[in-house]
């Protein structure tokens, strides 16, 4: 269809199926402005607050998805697209690994479950061996042990070095 003004596409539809990029724009836009919203209100003590503070990330992060929102818009609307998919190492013509997606829910879910009773150690190594398992290593005799130390040295990070209290579970008077 064209008229005096040149080619245009026939319906909005069709414009938006050719900028569809856009979608992804709206998303980070909406995003960015959820998380400054919630740094902005967050209520914080000033005695509490450190040199940097905690409203500091979450506002550098959420400026930084609204300023990559904006920049990819512009890019779309000067006629940007994206690359099709065929420098990755993925074969689009197989099915999705619905077993493995399975495995990882089970784990993170039974990881949320699991982290009040049994504390962060205990339920860190499972969640760490799970995926571990469930996305194809099958050395049943390193892997727990990866795992448990994986976890221990992620509990004594978070929790004595960063301050950040992480629940010890039955392990709690031990570590």
């Amino acid at each position: 269809m064209t008229d005096e003004t040149g080619p245009r596409p026939a319906t909005a539809r069709a414009w938006l199926r050719e900028h569809s990029e856009l979608g992804v724009c709206v998303i980070l836009l909406v995003l960015g402005a959820l998380v400054l919203t919630d740094a902005l209100t967050m209520d914080v003590d000033i005695t509490q607050r450190g040199p940097v503070g905690p409203r500091t990330v979450p506002i550098a992060v959420g400026a930084g998805l609204l300023a990559v929102a904006v920049l990819l818009a512009v890019d779309v609307l000067r006629g940007g697209r994206g690359e099709a998919e065929g420098g990755e190492d993925v074969d689009l013509a197989e099915p999705a690994d619905r077993r493995t997606v399975a495995l990882l829910t089970g784990v993170f879910l039974a990881f949320a479950a699991l982290i009040g009773p049994l504390g962060f150690p205990i339920s860190g190594a499972l969640l760490f061996w799970g995926s571990a398992y469930a996305l194809g290593s099958r050395h049943i005799d390193r892997d727990p042990l990866i795992a448990a130390g994986l976890s221990l040295a992620t509990y004594f990070v978070f929790d004595n070095l960063l301050g950040v209290p992480l629940p010890g579970g039955p392990l709690m008077g031990v570590l």
